[in-house]
């Protein structure tokens, strides 16, 4: 028998604990996903990363940003192993995950007193639509325990913009964050500058386009698009505004390689509507088409890190 308990219910049985919430981004094309869980405080992120990471199973990376524990993953399933320290200090892992229909379904395991983070924690944060436990489960102490969470199956959408601003006034970047945290669709979860080459002739004043991402649900892709194109053609400076938009969890190498490139190379507009073509990005003319290489290069170098709001000589030589 499998007993099944709501976020409320798992809240009522154990209290309210420290999970803010648990969102899971998939990528169906290349077979991966990303979970993210939000905190409210470092302590148990960090255990809890430090034993994931020991367990194995399906994460590939992962790591924290601010509150939120962040971890790449396959799609699919792999045991875990607690290695032989698991009978003294516990342990925890993700063993699967598997995407059914609009829903995500992962399994969960935990030792000892790591039970109570994925069987009465995490159950409870914002995003979950149910957890699944075995018939008379228990939770800490030397038991071993397996849930089910099952959360509702993300996208990530990546958008980049660029030329909104003049030699007078504006800033891509503010605008777009703003934009971006107005927004009321989907949960926003990045904003990125990307420096371009402070050698383009047309540029305004430093060079540098702007990217934010959101996890959305599928079918309300096109109403962020919509959201973010209504925006940008209000807020707007300039009559060359550009808005890019792809979608997925990896970047196709190419495109990044093109994009990091930006950066010393001077493009002509066409190659950047070829890159977005040839990698499936969505280039929408908001006011014009000459922000079409910060915007696709916004893209490209979103998930650089530090390297996309520096230029070249900051990382090479």
């Amino acid at each position: 028998m499998t007993e099944i308990l709501t976020p409320d219910e798992v809240r009522k049985r154990f209290g309210t604990l420290f999970c803010q919430g648990i969102f899971t981004i998939v990528d169906e094309v290349r077979g991966v996903a990303q979970v993210i869980e939000h905190c409210i405080a470092k302590g148990p992120m960090e255990w809890d990363a430090v034993n994931r990471r020991r367990a194995g199973g399906i994460i590939e990376d992962i790591r924290i940003e601010g509150h939120s524990l962040i971890m790449d993953t396959i799609i699919g399933e792999r045991e875990v192993s607690f290695g032989p320290v698991s009978k003294d200090v516990g342990g925890q892992g993700l063993k699967a995950l598997q995407v059914h229909g609009e829903t995500v379904k992962t399994t969960w395991v935990g030792l000892a007193g790591a039970t109570v983070g994925i069987g009465a924690c995490i159950p409870q944060g914002c995003g979950v639509l149910k957890a699944e436990y075995p018939d008379g489960f228990k939770i800490g102490g030397a038991h071993r325990l397996e849930v089910k969470i099952t959360t509702p199956k993300l996208v990530r959408m990546v958008i980049g913009v660029d030329d909104t601003d003049t030699k007078e006034s504006g800033a891509s970047w503010a605008m777009v964050l703003k934009l971006a945290r107005e927004c009321p669709i989907g949960h926003f979860l990045d904003h990125k500058i990307i420096q371009l080459n402070p050698k383009a002739p047309n540029k305004t004043t430093n060079c540098c386009s702007t990217g934010v991402s959101f996890a959305v649900l599928p079918s309300e892709a096109e109403a962020l698009k919509e959201w973010m194109v209504e925006g940008l053609s209000r807020e707007t400076l300039s009559d060359e505004t550009t808005m890019v938009v792809y979608t997925g969890l990896r970047m196709p190498q190419a495109l990044v390689d093109w994009s990091w490139d930006a950066k010393s190379v001077l493009y002509c507009i066409d190659e950047a509507k070829q890159m977005a073509s040839d990698h499936g990005l969505e280039l929408i003319k908001i006011t014009g088409i000459e922000g079409a290489i910060g915007a696709v290069a916004a893209v490209g170098c979103f998930d650089l890190g530090l390297r996309a709001a520096g230029l070249r000589e900051d990382f090479e030589g």
